[in-house]
């Protein structure tokens, strides 16, 4: 497990001991979202700038693995869909941690969605594909949201404390899930995770600063860092809103 811990230790910041993923891994589910074509750009401006990760499917993850800077981590996205297909929230594996390893990547990812028909399936590829990964010293980072025909709120204070929880339970080194809005019962369920937790940016919102302002209250519950897309690569000026993402979670 020493390699697990080593490159765990990796994705948080030395000086604020928070962690700042950047998620680019939205074109196979999504397809071609506004800012993915400057995908190139966002990358290489990681050399100067503290963020601790970046996800990448394992596409991607070849044709840019010696672009990505020494000290941010590549995570390769292990799960796949399209939002097309039927029903849109399941996802398959479409990488193994093998095949993760040979690209260079220093930890991989899952996306995992309860309260639905393929949840069993999913569960099951989270809690094998952990072991797997772990095999080969590579820590796993699982986001986990309620969507399905059996949610009604995807930001029911309950269901994300309970993503926060299976995550934790099948051995993920780090939880995603998105957050409720609810302080206390996401505070709580943040304590009582072994595994550190972070915030998911979730869908492009239009108010930029209200968006910081639920990431700030989101790290004030105790929330070790944050997971964010769509709501950088799909702004105008996908570097400077970085920027402040940055200095919301590191500053």
């Amino acid at each position: 497990m020493n390699g697990t811990l080593r490159r765990l230790a990796k994705l948080f910041d030395a000086d604020s001991g928070k962690s700042l993923v950047l998620a680019l891994d939205h074109g196979a589910r999504l397809g071609m979202l506004p800012g993915l074509a400057g995908l190139p750009l966002i990358v290489d401006g990681l050399a100067a700038r503290r963020v601790q990760g970046v996800v990448l499917n394992k596409g991607f993850a070849r044709v840019h693995a010696l672009e990505v800077p020494p000290q941010t981590t590549m995570v390769v996205q292990l799960s796949g869909g399209t939002k097309h297909g039927e029903p849109p929230y399941s996802s398959s594996l479409v990488c193994s941690p093998a095949e993760a390893a040979r690209l260079g990547a220093d930890a991989v990812s899952m996306h995992i969605n309860i309260g639905n028909e393929y949840e069993d399936r999913m569960l099951s590829d989270l809690g094998l594909t952990t072991d797997e990964a772990h095999g080969l010293g590579l820590p796993v980072l699982a986001t986990i949201c309620p969507r399905g025909r059996s949610v009604v709120n995807e930001l029911d204070p309950s269901l994300i404390a309970h993503c926060i929880r299976v995550g934790a339970e099948l051995g993920a080194d780090l939880v995603c899930a998105p957050y409720s809005g609810h302080a206390p019962s996401f505070a709580e369920a943040v304590e009582a995770s072994p595994a550190p937790v972070l915030v998911a940016g979730g869908p492009g919102q239009p108010d930029f600063d209200s968006f910081l302002a639920m990431l700030g209250e989101a790290l004030d519950t105790g929330a070790a860092g944050v997971c964010i897309g769509r709501n950088i690569f799909e702004q105008p000026d996908p570097l400077a809103k970085l920027d402040s993402v940055i200095a919301a979670v590191h500053g």
